[in-house]
């Protein structure tokens, strides 16, 4: 065929992962710094600013998880195995969230029930994606086309790091959001808080980028021989730009560019697991093409996606659009 169906579907669900990340990153942030708030007002604030586009945000994650099963069942059922306990973590993590959304509005009596399942389910969530992540990067053992590993795989020193990098990284966007969202006291607090929190990202960034080429030859070589090298230099140029106009933006009144240049970081960051990765799905030993469905299987469903993509773009824009410019505390979602 002109185009290699399987690359093109790998582009589209990398497209739906990173856009869930930057999406329902600052989504989850928003959980997580949730017990900070000094006041019953500054936390429904802080939940009105998400209320009307979290639900929205988790359809990509929908999307990056079933076009994985659809295109790519080799990879599904070798990552599913080896990542069962953090995966199902993080979705009874998003059940309890999403559902101290609505009750927590609809009680006084176990209103603490209900944030603290909130804050919770944030954090449980942002950590587990995190360790799958770092669990996938060191590496899933492959034996006959199936998982060989054993059930504690997923859970080592590394993977812990990239769980708490994640983490931190997460509240970094939640309280770049919430000084873009809100005014007064609040945004004074999210933005001091955001200044410790990019600084601490920064550090988790550079350990984790630091660690990554150690976890696997291919890493290495790809990173420190050309044109692999080139990106070397590269990325951590375009991190430092970010991280500038990140700090810069917290002293003035500019309250998008702190938020926009804290997603610049995680795009940056996952444009490098894109480098390492590739060719591989599954690393260190399962490709793309290897791990694709038949050409007339991905045919079929990209029909599908080439019509569905265009329409939850538009939909999530709309959402974004209605709801843009700052939170008015006198008004609520529910």
């Amino acid at each position: 065929m002109l185009f290699d169906l399987s690359f093109i579907w790998a582009g589209i669900i990398a497209f739906a992962v990173l856009t869930y990340v930057v999406l329902d990153g600052f989504d989850l942030g928003v959980g997580i710094l949730f017990p900070f708030a000094t006041s019953e007002r500054d936390r429904a604030i802080m939940m009105n600013s998400i209320a009307p586009v979290w639900d929205g945000n988790e359809t990509w994650l929908v999307l990056g998880g079933g076009g994985l099963f659809a295109v790519f069942p080799l990879a599904y059922a070798v990552i599913m195995p080896a990542l069962y306990m953090p995966i199902t973590l993080m979705l009874l993590a998003l059940v309890f969230r999403g559902v101290a959304f609505e009750y927590r509005w609809r009680t006084t009596r176990w209103r603490g029930v209900w944030d603290s399942a909130f804050f919770g389910g944030s954090v449980v969530a942002a950590t587990m994606q995190g360790i799958a992540l770092g669990a996938l990067v060191q590496g899933i053992e492959i034996e006959g086309r199936a998982y060989a590993g054993g059930w504690w795989d997923w859970l080592t020193p590394f993977s812990v790091l990239t769980g708490l990098a994640v983490l931190t990284g997460y509240a970094l966007l939640g309280a770049t959001w919430l000084n873009m969202k809100t005014e007064g006291e609040l945004q004074r607090q999210m933005r001091g808080y955001a200044r410790w929190l990019a600084a601490a990202t920064l550090v988790a960034i550079g350990l984790v980028s630091l660690l990554t080429p150690f976890q696997d030859p291919e890493y290495f070589r790809r990173w420190f021989n050309l044109p692999g090298s080139l990106f070397s230099l590269l990325v951590p140029g375009l991190v430092a730009l970010c991280s500038y106009a990140l700090f810069q933006g917290l002293k003035g009144t500019r309250d998008a560019q702190p938020f926009l240049a804290a997603l610049g970081l995680f795009v940056l960051s996952f444009i490098g697991i894109g480098i390492s990765f590739y060719p591989f799905i599954v690393p260190p030993g399962l490709t793309i093409a290897e791990a694709a469905a038949p050409d007339e299987s991905l045919m079929f469903t990209l029909v599908g996606a080439v019509a569905l993509v265009p329409l939850i773009l538009g939909y999530t824009a709309y959402a974004y659009w209605v709801f843009r410019g700052k939170i008015n505390p006198e008004e609520g979602y529910h």
